[in-house]
């Protein structure tokens, strides 16, 4: 217990805030755990005047400059987006420092040029704050789970878009009235459209993935539709067939058949819409909470579930991340880093297998039905079950299909 270990904090807003106050708050059970006492060495922001709570002394707006201070021994990055974020990171990187992140997009985009970087330096990147807030999930499916092999990770990873749509449920409120509610709350940015059009859970869905099956997904791999275009009548006919609907970020290793046993097995990576029965664990996950289910061989179902973003549970992953690393550096070795060595191929939406609910207005007539079930059959469809409801001369047809 003698000198501190300096970190450098990038950004100071919701999330590097609440950072900064847990630790102070946090400081003597955090010298602790790790060792040494931990003391901020400075602060990069864009605006030092907008942050009057912050002693002046360690605002910076020189990034570049701090993270490749000589006393500066780890770096926290809580900017967000792309740029200057990669490029504060890498000069860590080459300044020999540690780095915890809670940068989704950046990861989900560029996640294996800057593992490469770390690993060149001998150095961490960490970033269990990057997926699913204060929920411990990241480092169960890169250190707990590594001795098992993965099938599925299936979650709700977006707590503005599970709040919308449970209120639709819950209401009867359309996409647009749930919307404005979940902005009135704070749940919704004033554009909302990274969480509606599900732009943020595909980056998650990629961080998933790539430490799932040890295979490099980017957010451009991820198959996305957002919730916009779900209706109350879409919500309470899935009600009616026993189901709700979620916004789910799915990753499948999905195997090629058994007419080809010697092909390998693909990824499957994609974000939309789907029903789900009213009996799975992840359909009672309400509210903007967040909830992760996980398919292994040997393990079997886990499930994940908790608060999935604000500033203080996305600061104790954060400082979680930071106990770990400064550990590590301690010991004088990084941990264990990611690994794609599986290196599979990412299947396109196109070819990956999965059930259908298609929802048909026809006219209320005899032959409908039979015409409708020819043309899936022409096409090589199965169909599960077929739902008709009649509304005088017109009806709606709601056809569930295998996979």
């Amino acid at each position: 217990m003698s000198s501190p270990l300096k970190v450098a904090l990038l950004g100071c807003g919701t999330v590097g805030s609440a950072v900064l106050r847990l630790l102070d708050e946090l400081a003597d059970d955090l010298a602790a755990r790790i060792g040494r006492p931990v003391e901020v060495a400075g602060i990069a922001v864009r605006r030092p005047a907008h942050h009057p709570d912050v002693p002046a002394h360690l605002l910076t707006t020189d990034g570049e400059a701090l993270v490749s201070r000589d006393d500066v021994d780890l770096v926290v990055e809580v900017i967000g987006g792309i740029e200057p974020a990669r490029t504060l990171i890498l000069a860590a990187f080459k300044a020999g420092k540690s780095v915890v992140s809670a940068n989704k997009a950046l990861l989900a985009d560029d996640g294996v040029a800057l593992h490469a970087a770390a690993a060149e330096a001998g150095v961490d990147l960490y970033y269990e704050a990057a997926v699913a807030g204060a929920i411990p999930l990241l480092r169960p499916l890169r250190e707990s789970l590594a001795g098992d092999q993965l099938r599925r990770v299936v979650g709700i990873v977006n707590g503005t878009t599970n709040y919308i749509l449970s209120r639709m449920a819950e209401t009867g409120a359309g996409f647009a009235e749930a919307l404005a509610e979940a902005t009135e709350l704070g749940y919704a940015e004033a554009d909302p459209t990274a969480d509606v059009e599900g732009f943020d859970a595909a980056a998650k869905a990629a961080i998933l993935a790539s430490l799932a099956f040890h295979t490099p997904v980017t957010a451009a791999d991820v198959h996305r539709e957002g919730i916009s275009a779900v209706s109350a009548t879409d919500v309470a006919r899935a009600a009616e067939i026993g189901c709700t609907v979620k916004l789910l970020a799915i990753c499948e290793r999905v195997g090629n058949g058994w007419d080809s046993p010697t092909r390998p097995d693909t990824v499957s990576v994609r974000v939309h819409p789907a029903m789900i029965p009213t009996t799975h664990p992840l359909a009672s996950v309400g509210g903007a909470f967040n909830a992760v289910f996980v398919e292994a061989e040997a393990a079997g179902q886990l499930m994940f579930y908790g608060q999935g973003a604000g500033g203080e549970p996305t600061a104790s992953a954060v400082l979680g991340d930071l106990v770990a690393v400064a550990r590590n550096r301690l010991a004088g070795a990084a941990g264990q880093s990611t690994t794609g060595y599986a290196n599979l191929a990412v299947r396109p939406m196109a070819e990956t297998p999965t059930r259908y609910h298609v929802s048909l207005d026809v006219a209320d007539k005899p032959g409908v039905l039979a015409t409708v079930a020819h043309e899936f059959a022409a096409h090589d469809v199965s169909i599960s079950t077929v739902r008709q409801d009649g509304r005088g001369d017109e009806a709606t047809l709601v056809i569930v299909t295998h996979s």
